[in-house]
């Protein structure tokens, strides 16, 4: 007898080595890889107009639901072995996979294919940044005053030192 899955088949959406999710089978529900989650397991439901996470952070479990419009859009990632089709969102932890292939056409096709039905924009690829260019020490930053101390008052002596030198003291005496 064959085990059966919420999404009807005999293995569940994603379950072969390389994840492909077809984006003209909405809504879809699959298991990602989640390094906070506990179990390390998140369950994603992927609706047109919606995106529903499920996972477990320190035994407490929550549902986050994201509109398709608040994700930037659709990029590819560099794997070792492969590329990695995302469904990119401003929190990385939120951002969502759609498709693993080491076949370029193939990613090409489901990168339009995604875009397309979720209205998205496909965003280019990740190219390795340069590091921002350090700061110079003797900048003009550098002499300011520290940010949490710029809201307080600078501090002034209410009346200078004074000085007596050279006269004669007087001291009261019962």
């Amino acid at each position: 007898m064959r085990r059966q899955t919420a999404t009807g088949g005999s293995n569940p959406v994603g379950s072969s080595r390389a994840l492909r999710l077809d984006p003209l089978s909405l809504p879809i529900r699959f298991d990602a890889h989640d390094v906070r989650a506990d179990g390390g397991i998140r369950q994603i439901e992927l609706h047109r107009e919606r995106v529903i996470l499920h996972r477990a952070v320190a035994g407490m479990r929550m549902a986050i639901k994201v509109r398709v419009s608040d994700f930037r859009g659709i990029a590819c990632r560099g794997l070792d072995d492969g590329r990695m089709l995302m469904l990119v969102h401003r929190d990385p932890s939120l951002s969502v996979p759609l498709c693993i292939s080491d076949d370029n056409d193939e990613i090409e096709r489901a990168r339009a294919l995604w875009s397309e039905i979720f209205a998205l924009p496909q965003l280019p690829d990740d190219t390795p940044r340069e590091p921002a260019q350090r700061r110079r020490r003797h900048s003009v930053i550098s002499r300011r005053r520290p940010r949490f101390l710029m809201r307080r008052r600078t501090g002034a002596l209410l009346e200078a030192p004074r000085n007596y030198a050279g006269e004669r003291e007087i001291i009261a005496r019962n």
